[in-house]
């Protein structure tokens, strides 16, 4: 059985792949940092070690033979997938920073609360936190290692989807609400009297929190709109009328007493992931991934 690692010496085959890529000794030469007799003699060991000419002169320039194209595609791949993965391995041990793209509610409301104890326990992961363009099924942040988001659609194949929990949405109000007391103790329905607050970049909340509680979405009274989640809960937090939130958004204010939940929260589609590329390393993201669904 032949050797798999039987291979000719690297300073070889690099010699041999930098001059073919850029057909020429003595550009090789430079880009190696070594002479144009070096290259030579590596590009001619090479050779004798094969037992094939792989470069035949062509006026002042060189030109592969058939053998040589053959291992030149075999040794530009090889070398590249090498490169990349050093680079990979480079950057996880050097301690690059990992760049997390999240909502600007769910950072303020759950994140920042949180980012210390993470750091703590993931001192490696060197965590650096940006905002996402908005509080919607924002996909992966071009700048960002990885993005946590509400999904509720499918995950592109390009992307590896970490599941953290599910979605429960719920109609939340500050005690200090006008009709708080009242509200306290009523059903459901009495909500449609009440001016509800909602955001933009999710539409459809109230509509699936009233259907999951048979209401007719038509029924619903609509206030004040917000931007963003974010300045929706705040409102919420004022006393201005009954918003809609996702419960990991708000377990925190509940707990102060800031907010109330008198009717609990519902399970939507949508699932709390952490998304990556599949072309990236996996395992700082693994390791986040672990930690959020323990905190969760």
């Amino acid at each position: 059985m032949s050797n798999h690692f039987d291979l000719p010496p690297l300073n070889a085959l690099k010699a041999f792949e930098a001059s073919a890529r850029l057909h020429s000794i003595t550009l090789a030469a430079k880009e190696l940092h070594v002479t144009h007799g070096a290259v030579s003699r590596q590009v001619k060991q090479l050779e004798e070690h094969l037992g094939v000419v792989l470069l035949s002169k062509q006026g002042r320039g060189i030109k592969l033979t058939d053998a040589g194209a053959r291992l030149y595609q075999a040794s530009n791949e090889a070398l590249t997938q090498i490169h990349r993965s050093c680079v990979d391995i480079r950057q996880q041990t050097q301690q690059a920073p990992f760049v997390l793209a999240c909502p600007g509610s769910l950072l303020a409301r759950w994140l920042i609360p949180r980012l210390e104890q993470l750091q703590d326990d993931l001192p490696n992961l060197r965590l650096q936190v940006i905002t996402s363009a908005a509080d919607n099924n924002n996909l992966q942040h071009p700048d960002a290692d990885a993005s946590l988001i509400f999904l509720d659609q499918a995950c592109p194949d390009s992307m590896q989807a970490y599941t953290l929990d599910n979605e429960r949405i719920g109609p939340v109000l500050s005690p200090l609400y006008q009709h708080a007391t009242t509200l306290r103790t009523e059903t459901a329905a009495q909500l449609l009297n009440e001016p509800l607050l909602f955001t933009r970049s999710r539409p459809q909340a109230w509509p699936q929190w009233a259907q999951a509680q048979q209401l007719a979405i038509t029924d619903l009274r609509y206030a004040q709109g917000f931007e963003h989640l974010y300045y929706l809960l705040e409102a919420a937090v004022a006393g201005l009328g009954v918003a809609i939130a996702p419960e990991h958004l708000v377990r925190s204010d509940i707990a102060s007493g800031r907010l109330i939940a008198p009717w609990g929260f519902v399970q939507t589609s949508a699932k709390l992931v952490l998304l990556t590329r599949k072309s990236q390393p996996q395992q700082r993201a693994q390791q986040l991934a672990q930690w959020l669904i323990d905190h969760l």
